[in-house]
């Protein structure tokens, strides 16, 4: 017989309640705490998935030949999973609505030509999905897709298909009988996560779900269900631009500073395999602020322009703002070049940008960042050959960088014919490179270098 319980749930963090309280003690937000009653069914607790019995092994007994990756069409998804998808790992993707979550799945899904999948949607009806499958041109010969929310059915289903793959789009649509609680609700996120997670290890399948994201950017519901989960992936991008980046937060088979480029076109999302052609501007004319950094996500090196604006302060009250870069760093720089170089800049409003819409977090781009601020408030252009790559401390010294020599080959791969880097940097040979190497130590001996060339 079922057991009913009348708990309060916080709809931001999942935590629970026996009383309603107007702040939530664990995530510190007012006014979250919504009554739900759960039902405990004893007998979908004996629900086995697998006919496996489950008793301890001896970790040498134990056999990892059926753990071999599934290697997806994707070639962008592959780098950025580690090089395929484990089979019976839970992976999930999170991103703004419209940013093309749903059409990266379905290209995934129906790329496959002897592998099974099931693409289930709580969102559309099959025929909706078949359209969208039409557009991206792709073969559909081991795609099935069911559109349900029932997780019951969805399981029972998947079962008698026996896919390899299963595409949930979306998490917070699907709801279980366990529980009375509405669909989207914390608990029911929290218990359709646990019994997918259990279906997926039990059965050895692969399952990617679909999350939505709340106002503060982070994937709703329960911050356990990140927990969960093998592997998160954020898919982010500006949608007034075309281009699309896939980054691993959370990936318990692979490295998490992987990242993946995508094109959005009519005809889904295309695969950007070298990125540095298309972050850089086309434009022959030397402008003044903007400065090329040589950066590395993951095992990727690509290049990227730096665009830099500073102007006299309007008010009297100067104006920091960045986009794609972290402002608290760029206030470091600014009081770097204030302090070391003697710029005046505290009556100076200063602008960045990252071209093409994308987010770095390699400290690297420091020494273009600076130049190209030097170049927009002297008004000087930078030498459209010369590419940076290097970090600024607190000190004004310039400090090396990891995989230096990647950087430089990527940059003479791409035509140019300077690069400075840190004169810390060790091992590196000017007589392996075409390139011309700079070695600077100092953020105030840098710009006399610059413009010499």
């Amino acid at each position: 017989m079922a057991k009913t319980k009348t708990v309060y749930v916080c709809q931001e963090c999942g935590a629970e309640s026996g009383k309603w309280v107007g702040k939530c003690p664990a995530c510190k937000h007012w006014n979250t705490y919504v009554e739900e009653i759960s039902i405990k069914n004893s007998k979908l607790d004996k629900i086995s998935f697998s006919s496996k019995d489950n008793r301890p092994q001896l970790i040498t007994e134990i056999s990892a030949k059926n753990s071999d990756r599934i290697i997806l069409k994707n070639k962008e998804i592959n780098r950025v999973v580690g090089g395929g998808v484990v089979p019976g790992s839970l992976i999930l993707l999170g991103g703004e609505p419209g940013i093309g979550k749903s059409t990266l799945m379905l290209q995934v899904a129906v790329e496959f030509d002897n592998t099974k999948v099931l693409y289930v949607s709580g969102e559309e009806s099959v025929e909706q999905i078949k359209i969208r499958a039409d557009r991206v041109k792709n073969k559909l010969s081991n795609t099935y897709i069911l559109s349900d929310t029932h997780l019951e059915n969805i399981l029972a289903q998947a079962k008698n298909i026996n896919p390899e793959l299963i595409i949930i789009d979306s998490i917070q649509t699907v709801y279980t009988d366990r529980l009375d609680s509405t669909q989207g609700s914390v608990s029911q996120v929290k218990e359709c996560a646990n019994i997918i997670l259990r279906f997926a290890k039990e059965t050895n399948t692969t399952v990617f779900l679909i999350g939505h994201i709340n106002k503060d950017g982070n994937i709703a519901g329960p911050k356990v269900l990140e927990h969960i989960v093998d592997t998160v992936l954020h898919f982010e991008g500006d949608r007034n631009y075309m281009y699309r980046i896939l980054r691993t937060v959370k990936n318990r088979f692979g490295s998490t500073s992987e990242l993946g480029i995508f094109q959005m076109e009519s005809t889904g999302l295309k695969e950007v395999s070298n990125p540095s052609e298309l972050l850089l501007s086309s434009n022959n004319e030397n402008l003044s602020g903007t400065a090329i950094a040589a950066t590395i996500e993951g095992v990727r090196p690509f290049l990227i322009e730096i665009q830099a604006l500073v102007s006299s302060a309007a008010y009297g009250n100067p104006q920091r703002s960045s986009t794609g870069f972290d402002t608290r760093r760029l206030n470091m720089l600014l009081a770097v070049l204030e302090k070391r170089v003697g710029f005046k800049l505290s009556t100076k409003d200063v602008f960045l940008n990252i071209a093409g819409g994308i987010k770095v977090n390699d400290p690297s781009v420091d020494l273009s960042v600076i130049a190209a601020i030097f170049s927009s408030d002297q008004d000087l252009a930078i030498n459209k050959s010369i590419c940076f790559a290097g970090e600024v401390g607190l000190t004004g010294e310039i400090r090396p960088v990891n995989r230096i020599e990647q950087r430089i080959s990527e940059a003479e791969r791409l035509g140019f014919k300077h690069i400075f880097v840190s004169a810390l940097n060790k091992g590196v040979s000017q007589a392996k490179h075409k390139i011309e190497i700079h070695l600077v130590s100092k953020v105030n001996t840098l710009f006399k270098e610059i413009f010499k060339i």
